[in-house]
């Protein structure tokens, strides 16, 4: 499928509860976003060929697990939306399954409408910055005379040097702000730099040196 340019304001709903699928709609579009429902994946795929979303919302059970199929096609076939899986069974399995699949959140019903719209644009925020955070890839994480990172500190090292605060990284990994300002902390005394600003110039004058001298 030849994902076109993602329309920033649609989101795609598919659920059989109507009392959901109304306050889905309700929060979103007090955001701005423009929300249309479906009655079934195939009806969602198909308008998805010529509309890319925002995000997509996709209801799964313990019994119907239709809404996997979808989600799977649309990961499959590299859509760049984030995808909410909603359901109203909270099983561990149906959550690990979602999350496998590429869901990018799982959501217990009922929904607290305010919750879910924050998250979705937690979300949308993550998807919008993916460009820059595509360029971690081209970053070099070795200072030298610095101890070894480890893979946990390359990662806040990484994220750090694309300019993300600490609550943005911990965010990102799932972890508490003051768990990253450890992490920052025992990264600047491996590297020997005194402050924030001085480890972002080694590590950029680093990738510097290194463009010139491949």
């Amino acid at each position: 499928m030849p994902w076109n340019a993602t329309s920033r304001r649609e989101v795609f709903v598919i659920d059989d509860d109507a009392r959901t699928r109304e306050a889905l709609s309700n929060g979103l579009q007090e955001k701005g976003y423009d929300v249309i429902s479906f009655a079934d994946g195939a009806a969602l795929l198909s308008y998805a060929k010529t509309r890319t979303p925002a995000g997509v919302f996709i209801e799964v059970d313990a019994v119907d697990r239709s809404g996997f199929e979808v989600l799977k096609k649309l990961r499959s076939e590299n859509c760049p939306a984030p995808i909410f899986v909603t359901s109203a069974h909270g099983a561990i399995p149906l959550a690990v399954d979602a999350i496998r699949h590429g869901a990018s959140d799982f959501i217990v019903k009922p929904v607290r409408i305010s919750e879910v719209v924050e998250r979705f644009e937690e979300a949308i925020a993550e998807h919008s910055e993916s460009a820059s955070t595509d360029d971690l890839s081209k970053v070099s994480l070795y200072v030298p005379g610095g101890e070894p990172l480890t893979a946990r500190e390359r990662e806040v090292l990484a994220r750090l040097a694309i300019g993300e605060t600490n609550k943005e990284i911990a965010r990102y990994l799932g972890l508490s702000a003051r768990t990253i300002e450890g992490y920052r902390a025992g990264i600047m005394r491996k590297v020997g730099a005194r402050t924030a600003a001085e480890l972002l110039r080694r590590v950029f004058s680093q990738n510097r040196h290194q463009a010139r001298y491949p």
